[in-house]
């Protein structure tokens, strides 16, 4: 089936309005797309003037899509990702010899990167780093491989495990269990945990439900891992992350605690399934040697 696009519609306004009803909320809407609020709303005005139907509603309980919203959503997605592989395919016919890394917040992939270019001193080697939606930037071919952590919607991708690590508590330096050897779920039965904009990401790292069917204490929605830190450092909630070789933070009023009993973190490398792009597959081969990261998500 072919979507029929009316030639005057600007895809650049398209995406504004998938990620404002993916989010339901336009701060972190336009956060994502480095945008002020109002340029935002002017944006999805203009979108609603050319399409003749007004998408989204604001209430006091968020952004909602109306009934017409509804209906266009699965079409502008794929508007989106039709146009993403056009020009990837076009780019790729044009220049074989390019491919571009994705990462996500405290992953290092410069040795593979390098390792990559050293093998391959002819090609063109981008990173790209990708806040959320990873699995959608690899079919959108915004980026041709990413190393990332758990969980990620595997359909259409080849998903590879690269290396565990152990998951830990984020706390302020005063909190009351700063300073143990470790913690359990059992000790933060009742504190909040930050939440994020991703369900099955925040169902695996707030561990919620509990492992006895409780729900994780609701703390403060965040969009980066700068305002995760700064809530914790005042007290207002704890995180769960993954832990860093030699546990350590590099801020003086946050402390990790390692977290007993959990599964741990898994960062794994994610390709679109059945790529044969060669510098893929050696990358893939880099990649296996990644160290383990030094940092918070």
């Amino acid at each position: 089936m072919t979507t029929s696009v009316p030639a005057d519609l600007d895809l650049r306004l398209v995406r504004c309005f998938v990620t404002v009803a993916t989010h339901r909320h336009f701060g972190r809407a336009a956060a994502e797309l480095h945008l002020t609020q109002s340029s935002l709303s002017r944006q999805i005005r203009r979108l609603e003037q050319d399409v003749g139907a007004l998408l989204l509603a604001r209430s006091p309980r968020g952004t909602e899509l109306t009934e017409a919203g509804a209906v266009f959503l699965p079409a502008a997605r794929s508007m989106l990702a039709a146009s993403a592989r056009a020009v990837a395919r076009a780019r790729a016919a044009a220049d074989p010899r390019r491919v571009t890394i994705g990462f996500t917040a405290n992953i290092i992939v410069t040795p593979a990167v390098r390792e990559l270019r050293r093998r391959h001193p002819d090609a063109e080697v981008r990173t790209q780093h990708l806040n959320w939606h990873v699995a959608q930037a690899l079919h959108d071919h915004r980026v041709d491989a990413a190393v990332t952590r758990l969980p990620l919607n595997p359909d259409g991708l080849h998903v590879t495990i690269l290396y565990d690590e152990p998951r830990a508590l984020l706390l302020p330096v005063d909190h009351r269990l700063a300073g143990r050897e470790s913690v359990t779920l059992a000790d933060i039965a009742d504190e909040p945990v930050v939440r994020g904009a991703d369900p099955e990401w925040d169902s695996f790292w707030r561990i919620d439900p509990r492992p006895d069917g409780s729900p994780a204490p609701d703390g403060p929605f965040i969009d980066s891992v700068e305002d995760k830190i700064e809530l914790v450092a005042s007290g207002q909630a704890v995180a769960i992350v993954p832990a860093p070789n030699g546990i350590g933070t590099l801020r003086n009023d946050v402390t990790l605690v390692l977290l007993a009993g959990v599964e741990p973190s898994h960062v794994v490398l994610a390709t679109r399934a059945g790529d044969r792009n060669r510098l893929v597959a050696d990358f893939a081969a880099c990649a296996r040697t990644l160290p383990a990261t030094r940092g918070i998500r």
